[in-house]
């Protein structure tokens, strides 16, 4: 006998999963997998559904477990699956649906309350996944009835001998959840909010997220005008500016290839860039939706930036991190400004051209160049050019040749706002006058509540900006030229026929203009949501309770704060509590109807006084009572402090109680 070699210890067996627990895992378990329904591919769907369909045929017929070899190998299955789809198992999700297809196999397997407590767990994470898709309104409410499903099935596990049947478990988890809600608000309003996320999220979280780009090319914008997405919401402290001034700066691309506009390679400056405002400025809050991007969107020109923005040289204003979130921020503004003087190196980069390509195009430019020294006259004729010729503002315009620019002036003379722009830089940095391409977006419907704008992808816009002396730089946009009313009442007006092509959102009037309206009223919900919920950071944090009159609050008040509350709260919820004992306990119930009688004849009873004490203070006061009322006072005592009571003696309290005579 081998004396050091240890016996292998049996486990002991758990306790076994009653039938409803296992019937309320079932049906919350694939809530949670038909929430992703959307994402993930539908033969893991139906795959989940035939394994949960499987264990419960396995609870109704009592047939046995499969073997641990077919488990395992449909474990592996399952997981090979997965890979060969999305060529990995990492990432959001790849992740999700190998969450999704382990959860179906641990199905398989469940036979004990420890195995039922780790599923009710995959549902939770199943739920927070989803959160990596979609954060709005309706989302977060069926998750919020998955989660309490989810705490029904983990109530109904843990109480499997309570006696609880039918609809029971999920009133007690909806009473559980009630009780739970100003805890929540608490820890929400008060806990200190830290910039950025606790943990990096996996990269192809930000997937399926239009928007700007930090290049364009014919089409580009084009393409996005046709997402009716939200790209920001904007509320203003006063009125809201006129349509002509709503131009939404993002990238400010500079260098040209030929075809395609970049950015340049540029770092943000530590100060903001210096100008002359020439009127008066317009503050308001940007509430921006997900981007992946670290530009922030604003109204020309910026003069007051948010905590840990930046401006480059082209006022262009970048977070020092990706938008990964809703984010909300603050800006002033000026419509009327006056630039500075412009440094020899950003003139070589406003003047920059390819060696060769669109010839006639520079020739046209040389000629204007030639025939007018004032910059201005050269601005004017590439204006007049786009208003007096046929040209044409649409989304479906030809496609261009090698020689873009020419093809666009002098062939198709059809394009969207991007071939616009395009061309008059192009004209205008031939015709030596320094200037660049702004993308960004025009316009924003005004909501039917509230004093804010709805900004959508469909209003994504591309202008040019030129350089003047005496002026610097001045927004010009060419599109204006070809359709005023672009600018003044958004794209649906300026295009033909936008039926197929613009999303429903964006467009006016009609049969369904009601639809609209209605989907306008919802927006004023969703702008509450994301300025209160999920831009709730550590600025608008500090801002809100600065509001409440606290003054200029840190992380440690905060702290003290949230532990008071709390404990205030833990207070309420003990005396409800204890109150509530009391009102349900018979015995207390009897004493105090007793005293409640005798209170209306004059005789209250003292805080301070015990039930003997008060029984001789009442026999004295009233002599007829003398007896029935001692009498009484010692059964209370003895019933209240003694053992504990049973049946008949509380009901021979009862009896002494009616028939007390006052």
């Amino acid at each position: 006998m081998k004396l050091w070699k240890r016996a292998r210890a049996t486990p002991p067996p758990g306790e076994p999963l009653s039938p409803p627990g296992l019937v309320w895992l079932l049906v919350t378990l694939t809530l949670a997998v038909l929430l992703h329904a959307g994402q993930l591919p539908i033969w893991l769907v139906l795959g989940f559904l035939a394994l949960a369909g499987w264990r419960a045929a396995i609870v109704w017929y009592s047939w046995s477990l499969p073997a641990p070899a077919l488990r395992l190998l449909l474990a592996l299955l399952a997981a090979g699956a997965v890979l060969a789809h999305y060529k990995t198992l990492l990432g959001r999700d790849a992740g999700v649906a190998l969450l999704a297809a382990m959860a179906a196999c641990k199905l398989l397997e469940t036979r004990d309350l420890r195995d039922g407590v780790v599923l009710v767990f995959l549902g939770y994470l199943l739920v927070m996944g989803k959160l990596l898709y979609s954060q709005d309104i309706p989302v977060v409410a069926g998750l919020l009835g998955v989660v309490l499903l989810l705490l029904t099935a983990q109530v109904t596990l843990h109480r499997q001998h309570a006696g609880l049947s039918g609809l029971a478990p999920l009133r007690l988890t909806g009473r559980m959840l009630l009780l739970a809600v100003p805890v929540m608000l608490i820890l929400f309003v008060l806990f200190p909010r830290i910039p950025g996320p606790l943990w990096g999220l996996p990269k192809d979280a930000y997937q399926g997220r239009t928007g700007l780009s930090d290049e364009m090319t014919p089409g580009t914008i084009s393409e996005l005008i046709q997402s009716g997405a939200v790209a920001f919401r904007v509320r203003f402290t006063g009125v809201l500016p006129p349509p002509a001034q709503r131009y939404w700066r993002g990238p400010v691309l500079e260098q040209f290839d030929g075809r395609r506009w970049t950015t340049a390679d540029e770092r943000p400056m530590a100060t903001l860039m210096p100008f002359t405002p020439l009127g008066p400025a317009l503050d308001y809050a940007v509430i921006l939706e997900p981007s992946n991007q670290r530009w922030l969107l604003a109204l020309d020109l910026p003069a007051r930036l948010p905590p840990g923005a930046l401006m480059t040289h082209t006022f262009q204003v970048l977070r020092s991190e990706p938008v990964n979130e809703v984010y909300r921020y603050e800006l002033r503004s000026y419509p009327q400004y006056r630039t500075g003087e412009l440094s020899a190196a950003e003139r070589v980069r406003a003047l920059q051209l390819p060696a060769r390509g669109n010839s006639r195009a520079r020739m046209l430019a040389a000629d204007w160049q030639q025939a007018d020294a004032q910059p201005e006259a050269r601005v004017n004729r590439a204006l007049a050019l786009f208003r007096e010729q046929p040209f044409y503002y649409t989304l479906k315009p030809s496609l261009l040749g090698v020689d873009g620019v020419d093809d666009f002036l002098f062939r198709s003379r059809e394009g969207f706002c991007e071939h616009y722009a395009s061309a008059f830089v192009f004209l205008m940095r031939a015709a030596g006058v320094p200037a660049r391409v702004v993308t960004g977006y025009l316009g924003g419907e005004p909501g039917t509540l509230g004093n804010y704008l709805i900004v959508r992808q469909s209003d994504a816009h591309a202008w040019a900006e030129v350089w003047l002396e005496e002026r610097g730089w001045v927004r010009i946009d060419p599109t204006a030229a070809v359709a005023p009313d672009r600018v003044r009442d958004g794209v649906y007006a300026a295009v033909t026929d936008p039926g197929g092509l613009l999303p429903f959102l964006a467009r006016r009037g009609g049969d369904l203009e009601w639809l609209r309206q209605l989907a306008l009223g919802w927006d004023a919900l969703n702008i509450a949501w994301n300025e209160w919920v999920l831009a709730y950071g550590p600025q608008r944090q500090r801002d809100f309770l600065s509001g409440l009159g606290f003054g200029e609050v840190d992380w440690e008040e905060m702290i003290l704060a949230l532990l008071l509350a709390l404990s205030v709260l833990g207070l309420v919820y003990a005396g409800l509590r204890w109150q509530s004992r009391r009102e349900r306990d018979p015995v207390a119930r009897a004493w105090q109807q007793v005293c409640k009688r005798l209170a209306r004849r004059g005789l209250v009873r003292g805080g301070h006084e015990g039930p003997l004490d008060f029984s001789e203070r009442v026999a004295a006061a009233r002599p007829d009572l003398a007896e029935a009322i001692r009498a009484l006072g010692q059964h209370y005592a003895a019933l209240r402090y003694g053992p504990a009571a049973s049946p008949e003696q509380v009901r021979q309290l009862q009896r002494q109680v009616r028939h007390l005579r006052l």
